[in-house]
């Protein structure tokens, strides 16, 4: 079986430092990859891109896919998505409230909102080609909202999509979290319906994680992260995550998103 690997994506937070000789390489903010016959364009940022050296602090962190084919009138499936973040970063719930997906499911943003809003943790926007539309699980535009949340008794990130065109559509797509060993630490993956490839194809996912909370009086942010520069060195390279897009006929797209930071302290 033929297997084809490529990638993308972005979430937060520094660590595991390349190379030195990589300084001279410039860091793009967006990288465009054609493997297959399926496009993809990938754009990241973290905020704030100073850090300190020792220690962490709250940080804000944009990214977004864009999915297309170079083929007519062809769309790939997707079918799974994994995210795996530098292992340097932090993923901090404690003493953040939680949503259930019964809560928003099915739901409008309002009601998603009055439900879980002390659970948010960032929003976003999705896309999608819709073929059927009163069959395909997601609308063709929409909002979403990240909340904190489980699955299954397990840490998860529950991305509420709803839109209106071609008419009112909810869906929940569940990112689980779990450790892994090795460079990248914290893993994201969600898996997307049998369907999507017969009424409703994937084609952009846009989504910012910034939430900051108090916990036993102390200040909290859903992501933290630090810049641990060695001495004498203030801008370094860092692997930013590793993502995997998974499409229909074994095709995987995979890549590692390289950024920059700079350190403090």
């Amino acid at each position: 079986m033929r297997k084809t690997k490529l990638a993308i994506w972005s979430t937060a937070l520094c660590g595991a430092m390349l190379p030195v000789a990589a300084l001279l390489v410039p860091m793009a903010l967006a990288e465009s990859n054609i493997v297959g016959g399926i496009k993809v364009d990938v754009t990241g940022k973290l905020r704030p891109a100073v850090l300190p050296r020792h220690g962490a602090k709250p940080v804000r962190v944009s990214f977004g896919g864009k999915i297309s084919s170079t083929q007519p009138d062809t769309l790939p499936k997707l079918t799974k998505m994994t995210i795996a973040i530098n292992r340097n970063g932090r993923l901090d719930t404690h003493g953040l409230p939680r949503c259930r997906l019964g809560q928003i499911r099915p739901s409008s943003d309002r009601q998603a909102l009055d439900a879980c809003g002390p659970a948010l943790v960032g929003e976003g926007s999705f896309s999608a080609d819709v073929r059927i539309a009163e069959q395909s699980p997601f609308p063709s535009q929409g909002k979403v909202l990240a909340f904190n949340g489980r699955l299954n008794g397990k840490p998860a990130i529950l991305a509420h999509i709803y839109g209106i065109d071609p008419y009112p559509t909810s869906y929940v797509l569940p990112f689980r979290i779990s450790r892994s060993a090795g460079a990248f630490g914290t893993v994201l993956e969600a898996s997307f319906p049998q369907v999507t490839g017969e009424w409703g194809y994937v084609t952009g996912l846009r989504m910012s994680l910034h939430r900051r909370f108090f916990y036993r009086g102390k200040a909290r942010g859903y992501l933290s992260a630090g810049c641990p520069a060695p001495k004498g060195f203030t801008k370094v390279p860092f692997r930013l995550a590793r993502t995997s897009f998974e499409f229909e006929n074994e095709v995987t797209v995979d890549t590692v998103l390289n950024r920059t930071c700079t350190a403090r302290g």
